[in-house]
């Protein structure tokens, strides 16, 4: 019966990288890879202290999380968002964010029928997720082209993996108003807001966004990259509470919760900003670095105003960058994973040991 599922899956596109990943791992000086986004440094002591601290946890946690959580996700809105007016209603905790990506469509009882738009250039778990749930699914550029009947789930991604690109403010104010005209909801997916570099990315809970309303707007954010906690599963959605509370009753049959010992980290994350500031400046650097051996190396780099890759084209296919790239020991995302318009565009994450960035850099500069 598994397979009833899984047929309406594409297939698992990482697996189509492993002969390039061994290619790159015979390298005499080892492997540099900036394939996967996931977070190389230490997450923060305070954090971990936190997460010690309530180790002692042998009771089932609640789906909503702790008061203690609810607080401090509220607070972090209004503080770094400049949300309004957010109360407990408009948050609620997730098991990281990729699953709510692949199981919202399902969640929110879409189906055959139903319409799921995404950016075409995207994130693959929202095609995924439109397939799991039986829903139509299809790419935009401009969101308010699309026809708006039966579309009812719209997700935006700012700033954008896998291209870094920012939606400016008066953007994200006209599609929401439009979406709003069309009873369309919109979920953004932010997790990449603290990251910005060349642009300040603004979230659709500020009030210039959504006129200090929240109805049909959810924000999807994690703290996986901000504060290195990938390995904890901890994220959250703030908005709507005619969206977020029928969502928490789902959520609680489901037992999909957030661990005691981890909600209790995510509260002393987002209390402090410092650990924040600290891991955006080791980003900063190894971007620096990498951004300039990749064009010094014959790259052209596209938006990449923010998140956590440089989004680089030598103007072939991205099989090819990858294959070169590879020779050199260096292991790169191919572009067409996110969509047929990165067919020549490959994706470098920044995140890799400064040790490694600076092999690779090395490399680079030896063509």
């Amino acid at each position: 019966m598994s397979s009833v599922v899984s047929d309406r899956l594409p297939a698992f596109p990482w697996d189509k990288l492993e002969p390039y990943k061994k290619t790159a791992a015979a390298h005499p000086d080892g492997i540099v890879d900036l394939s996967v986004g996931t977070p190389v440094d230490p997450v923060p002591e305070l954090i971990q202290k936190a997460l010690i601290d309530a180790a002692d946890s042998p009771g089932y946690p609640t789906v909503w999380g702790t008061p203690a959580l609810r607080d401090a996700i509220t607070g972090w809105l209004e503080r770094r968002l400049g949300a309004r007016e957010v109360t407990h209603r408009h948050v609620l905790p997730i098991v990281g964010s990729k699953e709510l990506v692949a199981w919202l469509p399902t969640q929110l009882g879409l189906g055959p029928g139903d319409r799921v738009a995404y950016p075409r250039l995207a994130y693959p778990t929202y095609e995924v997720g439109a397939r799991l749930a039986r829903a139509d699914h299809e790419v935009y550029d401009d969101p308010t082209e699309l026809d708006p009947e039966g579309l009812k789930l719209l997700w935006l991604n700012s700033p954008s993996n896998p291209t870094g690109r920012v939606l400016p403010k008066a953007e994200l104010t006209r599609i929401v108003a439009w979406a709003r005209e069309h009873g369309v909801l919109v979920v953004s997916d932010e997790c990449y807001l603290e990251l910005g570099w060349e642009a300040d990315p603004v979230s659709v809970l500020h009030p210039d966004v959504n006129g200090g309303s929240y109805d049909g707007v959810v924000a999807v954010h994690s703290l996986s990259k901000r504060s290195n906690l990938a390995g904890y599963r901890a994220a959250f959605l703030a908005g709507d509470p005619a969206v977020l509370g029928p969502l928490l009753e789902i959520r609680k049959h489901g037992g999909m919760m957030t661990s005691a010992p981890t909600q209790a980290a995510v509260v002393a994350a987002l209390g402090d900003d410092a650990h924040v500031q600290e891991q955006r400046a080791r980003y900063a650097v190894r971007r620096t670095l990498l951004r300039e051996a990749l064009l010094g190396h014959g790259f052209r780099i596209e938006h990449s105003e923010a998140s956590l890759y440089l989004w680089a084209t030598r103007g072939e296919s991205c099989w090819a960058t990858v294959a070169h790239l590879a020779d050199r020991g260096i292991l790169v995302a191919p572009g067409d994973f996110y969509g047929t318009a990165g067919e020549e565009f490959v994706r470098v994450a920044l995140t890799a040991t400064d040790e490694r960035v600076r092999a690779a850099v090395e490399r680079l500069a030896a063509r």
